[in-house]
């Protein structure tokens, strides 16, 4: 399997952007099924560059996180990205896991500060990690993994002083080893740019920094997810899905729509790669990277 790091390069020396997609651990057997039989390969038909994994609050779905990389490199021969997260974990159990993943032949690693159970205030684990930084560096340290982390165009929920001081944090977390940034989702481009501009130019960080696009599926389930991540909708966005209710057909249509629109804006400023939260829904992604003209 290929590190992300390269592929990044080989794509970038090709005017290229690079695609990928990411899935979260459902909760049902049902929805296991349905993602891996159904989802996964309709979205792998768009031949994407990669694909991440996500990790449940606290570490809440490690197995199955790891079972869904393994069965993604296995069954469609795509570079796999497992999220793996400070909370809960001391150093040795993050080495021991770094090790799982290693004798998965998985060569690509998200390192995340995470969410704690539950919600609350997060708490290091005695004799684990603080911040993610300190994780980046850990696993860099253990050589053999090209690791990507995450960056807020708008600021992290939980960062106190705001998205300059997230923004210092993430300048910390690639000089401890990171290779590449993928940004939390964002509906307004100007808060990617000025994301880009003060974090390439006046932070110097020289890592690719790929945004995060979804399109939206339902008023109502964009509305709880960017309370839950702390992503803003815009005004003319809001009165749109306002508009729309509770019509998710509508909604999903309108959906495609935006993320098109935006996308198209972002490649022509001449970004690294689009990293799509699929919300284990293959439709949307796809019909948008067909409008792009990227399948």
């Amino acid at each position: 399997m290929k590190f992300i790091r390269d592929i990044l390069a080989e794509k970038a020396a090709t005017g290229k952007p690079v695609v990928s997609f990411e899935f979260f651990p459902p909760k049902t057997d049902e929805g296991d099924r349905a993602l891996l039989e159904k989802q996964i390969p309709a979205l792998l038909a768009a031949r994407p560059d990669f694909c991440s994994v996500t990790y449940g609050a606290g570490g809440s779905t490690r197995e199955k996180t790891l079972l869904i990389v393994d069965a993604i490199q296995r069954q469609h021969g795509l570079p796999a990205l497992a999220h793996l997260t400070c909370v809960n974990h001391t150093r040795a159990e993050v080495r021991a896991l770094l090790e799982k993943i290693r004798a998965l032949d998985c060569k690509n690693i998200l390192a995340l500060r995470g969410d704690p159970p539950g919600g609350g205030a997060f708490q290091p684990t005695p004799g684990g990690f603080e911040f993610s930084a300190q994780l980046v560096k850990f696993i860099r340290e253990s050589g053999n993994f090209s690791t990507g982390v995450a960056g807020f165009p708008e600021g992290h929920i939980a960062c106190p002083g705001g998205k300059l001081e997230d923004w210092r944090h993430l300048q910390e977390k690639v000089a401890g080893g990171a290779d590449f940034v993928l940004t939390q989702l964002f509906f307004d481009n100007a808060d990617y740019f000025a994301f880009r501009d003060h974090v390439a130019g006046k932070l110097g960080v020289r890592v690719p920094l790929i945004p995060g696009i979804v399109a939206i599926l339902s008023a109502a389930q964009i509305t709880r997810f960017t309370q839950m991540c702390g992503a803003k909708i815009p005004p003319a966005l809001r009165a749109k899905l306002d508009t729309i209710g509770t019509d998710d057909a509508a909604a999903m249509e309108f959906g495609i729509e935006y993320a098109t629109r935006q996308c198209e804006e972002l490649l022509r400023a001449g970004v690294p790669g689009l990293h799509f939260y699929t919300l284990n829904k293959a439709h949307s992604t796809v019909q948008v990277l067909k409008n792009l003209g990227l399948v």
